[in-house]
């Protein structure tokens, strides 16, 4: 049975996710990150696509672009394998580094494309990564606000907010701060694998310590509450074990 053909956007614009196989990590470190921002600016200027707002992850990548002269499916095609045929040779690795096809959905309007682009600027922070949008250093969100990035149309933007600049860049900024319970792509999808380091990182701002081995020596309700919390945000048992040193039984039961 063939493939079901992707949904067509009357907008050529699409929200798009690229995950890694097995939700193994597709970026190592920021020379990894960097360098496919550099595939994203290559395949822009080819494919003539428009990309409005981005967020590289640990394990995936979340994309806000409109279709150019070449169909979505051949500009997300030459950047995946651009990116995967450097990130084997540096790696030494063969075969898929994607898990199968990007997922994609239709942005059919300008209060939904504000919305996506909120929920892509908000991953790091709903992954407790950070405490602040502006924190994260692999997002659009930062080249909205200092406004020198190449890659970036920041000005289609702006012109739904406001056609005053000032007054645009601060309905942005407090649109892409607020609270929300957005529901995008990968909403229903199963919880992206969180690395240790990713972890670590939730860890630390939880319980306001670098070392999660504290945990050993608080209360069993006080422990059991943030061992809640810990699972709540996708950390495996597993690896809260292998973290904290506790016991999976006691991880298990909290």
């Amino acid at each position: 049975m063939g493939r079901r053909a992707r949904d067509k956007s009357s907008t050529g614009i699409y929200h798009i996710m690229l995950r890694g196989i097995n939700r193994q990590d597709i970026f190592n470190d920021d020379e990894d990150r960097r360098k496919f921002i550099e595939t994203l600016e290559k395949y822009k200027e080819i494919s003539q696509c428009e990309i409005y707002g981005y967020c590289l992850m640990s394990n995936h990548i979340h994309l806000l672009i409109k279709e150019g002269k070449e169909s979505i499916g051949n500009t997300m095609k030459r950047i995946g394998v651009s990116y995967v045929y450097w990130y084997n040779i540096k790696y030494e690795r063969y075969g898929h580094l994607f898990q199968g096809r990007y997922k994609s959905e239709k942005v059919e309007d300008d209060k939904y494309l504000m919305v996506v682009l909120r929920y892509i600027h908000q991953n790091p922070l709903k992954a407790r990564m950070v405490d602040t949008v502006d924190e994260y250093k692999w997002s659009s969100y930062s080249d909205y606000i200092e406004m020198k990035s190449t890659l970036i149309n920041m000005c289609f933007i702006y012109n739904i907010l406001s056609d005053d600049s000032n007054k645009a860049i601060k309905m942005f900024q407090e649109f892409m701060n607020e609270e929300n319970k957005d529901k995008c792509l990968d909403y229903n999808s199963r919880r992206s694998r969180i690395t240790d380091e990713d972890a670590r990182k939730i860890m630390k701002k939880i319980i306001k310590s670098d070392n999660p081995q504290v945990l050993q020596q608080i209360s069993k309700v006080q422990r059991d509450a943030i061992i809640r919390e810990f699972k709540e945000m996708g950390i495996s048992i597993r690896q809260l074990a292998r973290i904290t040193g506790l016991g999976r039984s006691v991880i298990e039961k909290a």
